[in-house]
């Protein structure tokens, strides 16, 4: 069963990602990786944040900034956990294949980086779409292919349940992984730290150990938030515009998509501001809360000592400025 959230001096808009052996924060200003390399110690990597919407202001408005966020975090991850993963490189035990050479003499290494960067979060998104969006929806067109008079809001809550499973099966496949169990005992002390941060205690692992290790503005819950909000839009799409074919319906979900994620991101905003004092927030991201059993785990403490560097590097130079 998850703790509940202590009460909180404040509730910060600093988060951060596990990485392979260390934790990406970022703050208002910067963004700092730290990772433990194999001698042990710390390695600190802090960088200036450009965001895109103060050159271009329509990207932060409502509804549209929740895509432009959910992309740049996904450019932004992909990158940091290359960069862990080059302080553990695994053996060579064949051969370049050619298409590998093929790359090294074609491509500098900053383009090579953009392309594999560009390819990772295309194949993640595309992942993501086929397991929770295209998956469903052909799974429930097969199982009523022979039942053509099944009704639309029947249909519509075979494939949301669908939708829950998979995501549901997904985690837990993920948190039986021996690889993932370090990576997630890093995201619990991402949590814990920044609980610790907003409770307004000095931040040493002592203070940071007995936090709760789930956090209503995680990755998890958003993604369970944006697959239940893509249920109900969807039910209302498709309760007024009736549609059975697969190919259309599949269609549709990705034209919805971009609406989906934008009203989870307002959604996430509004319960970092309100988890604490309304019951209703408490009562939505409970789901979200349960699933970070399988993305969490308990971190040993040279974990939390890199989350707290990492935390530490991101602090706004003006106190208050990163308050949600």
């Amino acid at each position: 069963m998850a703790k509940q959230p202590q009460s909180c001096a404040f509730r910060t808009s600093i988060g951060g990602q596990a990485l392979i052996e260390g934790i990406l924060m970022r703050g208002p200003e910067k963004q700092a990786i730290v990772v433990r390399d194999q001698e042990g110690n710390l390695v600190e990597k802090v960088e200036e944040l450009r965001l895109i919407k103060d050159r271009h202001p329509i990207l932060g408005w409502p509804l549209i900034r929740g895509t432009v966020n959910f992309l740049s975090s996904m450019v932004n991850g992909v990158k940091a956990l290359m960069y862990s993963a080059d302080f553990y490189p695994e053996e060579e035990t064949t051969e370049p294949s050619k298409f590998e050479q093929w790359l090294d003499r074609t491509f500098s290494n900053k383009k090579l980086e953009g392309l594999i960067v560009g390819l990772s979060v295309l194949l993640g998104i595309g992942l993501s779409i086929f397991l929770f969006l295209v998956l469903p929806t052909f799974l429930t067109g097969g199982l009523l292919h022979f039942f053509p008079d099944f009704p639309m809001w029947g249909r519509n809550l075979i494939e949301g349940v669908l939708k829950v499973a998979i995501f549901l099966l997904y985690l837990i496949f993920c948190s039986k992984q021996k690889d993932i169990y370090r990576v997630f005992q890093y995201h619990g002390a991402e949590h814990k730290t920044i609980f610790c941060y907003e409770a307004g205690l000095p931040l040493t692992v002592e203070n940071v150990r007995i936090q709760p290790r789930h956090h209503p503005r995680c990755g998890t819950s958003f993604l369970f938030v944006v697959i239940f909000v893509s249920i109900l839009v969807s039910s209302v799409v498709f309760g007024i515009w009736p549609i059975t074919n697969v190919w259309l319906r599949t269609l549709a979900h990705l034209i919805l998509l971009p609406l989906v994620v934008g009203i989870t991101y307002e959604f996430n905003r509004w319960v970092g501001r309100h988890v604490q004092d309304s019951r209703l927030a408490k009562i939505l991201t409970a789901p979200g809360m349960w699933m970070q059993n399988f993305t969490t785990n308990e971190p040993d403490d040279s974990m939390i000592e890199c989350a707290i560097r990492s935390l530490e590097l991101v602090l706004p130079s003006e106190k208050g400025k990163d308050e949600w």
